[in-house]
């Protein structure tokens, strides 16, 4: 796991390369390395954290046998020897990277269809003198590029870029679109001559300028009909976790696995557990607050798979005094506090382990979050006939629950599943934004599923969607920024293309069956008794709600006052001074709005002016 930045531009220097990948030290403080062609104005950085093969023979940039290619790369390959053996590469390290360029000098971009792992890769040409940038499948791996007036930067993280003397207009519609989801969706970033490559494509930058492709994509693998025989999906499933999870395990340096004690974790955990000799290390944090704390569900699982757990009891104070750093490791607004406690979690477990294993995307691949459950009930042709007169009932009741559910039943036709995500993560609606903001704007999110096959059902939709968008850009962003700002690397081995491609042609019934990822506790169970998971689903969240109107309130005086919303001009004072007096008066489900007009302004201040 590295970092890495480059640029094509007459204008920068070996000086730019340089800072751009000392910002970027977080993410590898073992090694650093640069590639300056002065005759061509390109540069490519890393900063390595070592996991393979440790000794400087895999540090980076790394170069072809041929003399041809140079590579800067973050990530893992996990097949890496078996991609050897295919291409009868005979090699001088016991490095992935080595293999990936050796690969790439054989049957050049067309490679890529046998990695498997969570890369974001740089491969200059020097023969040809092109440059390509590769993102991995799934969008596990952030890669970020500026592109204007024909010159190109690229880095891990966007502070690397904003090193460089670069334009930072704000995008108004990613403003909005932040508003909306609490994060920045699809290819766009905070600022518009800043983008992301999309998870499954691959840039080419050369003399015809950028050029984008893509070589692996959602719709494209779609089945014209699903698995519904409940012995084979089980059998294949299971099969399935055991090898991802074993190819996550390969590592020269200490490896770890999170552990909330929750389904995914935990069959992760499990897993992981009966690939290993010996005992495998687990983590998990303890809130003193009952409400948000899940630490006895981890010991129990830890207890029953004889595992070597590390509990770590974080107080309330220590959570709040993270907020004002958020945006030194995210650098543009984002959300979602959860960021909060994967933070701790990550400095924490780096205290023992360099490598960790977690759960992300169970969820999204078998249908657990609300979201499917509402897809599903709005579904129903008596709900969609009725929806509006619903909707005015339940705004009437005076129910704070029922109030925030009324919101969505007045979802927009075409925009249903951003609405459903929106409105079940309490943040505006598009009605609230477009009052709100001073400035137009729209939403840009891709919602279109460019597939002629079998109809979908809507839970199936929601969950395309959320693979498509929230995986990426918001849960995977999350879980890369916080581990990586403390040089731990973290694997997801239920975000193998292999299990996506499985359970994106499962039968939705195997998935959203009484309970979400029915399918996936059932394989779960061969490892660990149903009794340890009888309980509600409860997310790896923190009070938030209660701390706005506590230990945070100075963070809505501080940002959220008039003379701040005047000076940045970006929302309407009335409308905020609105918001603020019906939560304090007992909307407390508002808490999520008010924090992203926190982060954005916040944002705004110390990031952007």
């Amino acid at each position: 796991m590295c970092g890495i930045a480059g640029f094509i531009n007459p204008q920068w220097s070996r000086r730019d390369i340089e800072l751009m990948t000392d910002r970027l030290a977080h993410r590898g403080p073992d090694a650093e390395g640069y590639y300056f062609d002065e005759k061509n104005n390109m540069a490519l950085g890393h900063r390595r954290l070592s996991i393979l093969d440790l000794s400087p023979a895999g540090n980076q940039p790394f170069y072809s046998m041929d003399g041809r290619y140079v590579m800067v790369y973050n990530g893992e390959v996990y097949n890496y020897k078996e991609i050897a053996a295919k291409y009868n590469i005979t090699s001088r390290t016991s490095s992935d990277t080595e293999i990936i360029i050796e690969v790439f000098a054989k049957a050049g971009i067309a490679a890529v269809n046998d990695f498997n792992g969570m890369f974001s890769i740089a491969i200059w040409d020097k023969q040809q003198k092109e440059l390509y940038l590769i993102r991995d499948r799934i969008g596990i791996k952030p890669l970020y590029y500026y592109f204007q007036d024909g010159q190109l930067a690229f880095a891990s993280e966007l502070k690397s870029i904003f090193s460089l003397p670069v334009k930072k207009e704000i995008n108004s519609d990613s403003v909005f679109n932040f508003l909306y989801l609490g994060y920045i969706p699809g290819e766009e970033t905070i600022y518009k001559a800043c983008k992301k490559l999309k998870p499954g494509y691959y840039a080419v930058f050369s003399k015809k300028g950028l050029q984008i492709n893509s070589y692996w994509q959602l719709e494209d693998k779609l089945s014209p009909s699903v698995i519904d025989d409940e012995k084979e999906a089980h059998t294949t499933l299971k099969k399935l976790v055991e090898s991802s999870v074993d190819y996550c395990m390969i590592s020269d340096v200490p490896l770890g696995v999170f552990l909330s004690g929750g389904v995914d974790s935990s069959l992760v955990a499990a897993v992981a557990q009966s690939l290993s000799s010996q005992p495998v290390n687990t983590f998990s944090i303890a809130f003193k607050d009952r409400k948000f704390n899940e630490a006895k569900f981890a010991q129990d699982v830890a207890a029953h798979i004889h595992t070597k757990h590390h509990e770590f009891t974080v107080t309330e104070k220590e959570a709040v005094q993270l907020t004002d750093g958020l945006l030194d490791v995210y650098d543009e607004p984002y959300a979602d506090s959860s960021a909060i406690p994967t933070l701790m979690l990550s400095k924490l477990t780096r205290q023992e382990v360099t490598v960790a294993l977690s759960g992300d995307g169970g969820d999204e691949l078998f249908m657990s979050y609300g979201f499917y459950y509402w897809a599903r009930r709005l579904r129903n042709p008596f709900v969609r006939a009725l929806r509006k007169p619903i909707a005015q009932i339940l705004q009437a009741t005076g129910s704070n629950r029922l109030r925030r559910a009324s919101t969505l039943f007045e979802y927009p036709e075409q925009k249903r599943k951003s609405h459903i995500f929106s409105q079940e993560q309490y943040f505006f609606s598009e009605s609230e934004i477009k009052r709100l903001l001073k400035k137009p704007g729209e939403i840009t999110i891709d919602e279109t599923i460019n597939y002629s096959g079998r109809p979908l059902s809507w839970p199936e939709q929601q969950s395309f969607f959320d693979i498509k968008n929230y995986l990426p850009e918001e849960l995977l962003v999350k879980t890369d920024r916080a581990s990586m700002h403390y040089s731990l690397e973290v694997r997801v081995p239920l975000l193998d293309y292999r299990l996506v491609e499985f359970a994106l042609n499962l039968s939705p019934d195997l998935k959203l069956k009484g309970t979400g990822k029915y399918i996936l506790k059932n394989v779960l169970y061969d490892y660990l008794p149903s009794s340890l998971f009888a309980r509600p689903k409860r997310g790896f969240s923190v009070p938030l709600a209660s701390w706005l109107q506590n230990d945070l309130s100075y963070l809505l005086e501080k940002y959220l006052c008039r003379p701040v919303l005047e000076e940045c001009n970006l929302v309407n004072p009335d409308v905020v001074e609105v918001l603020k007096k019906e939560f304090f008066s007992g909307k407390e489900y508002l808490y999520n709005r008010l924090w992203a007009l926190v982060i954005l302004h916040k944002w705004f201040k110390e990031k952007h002016s």
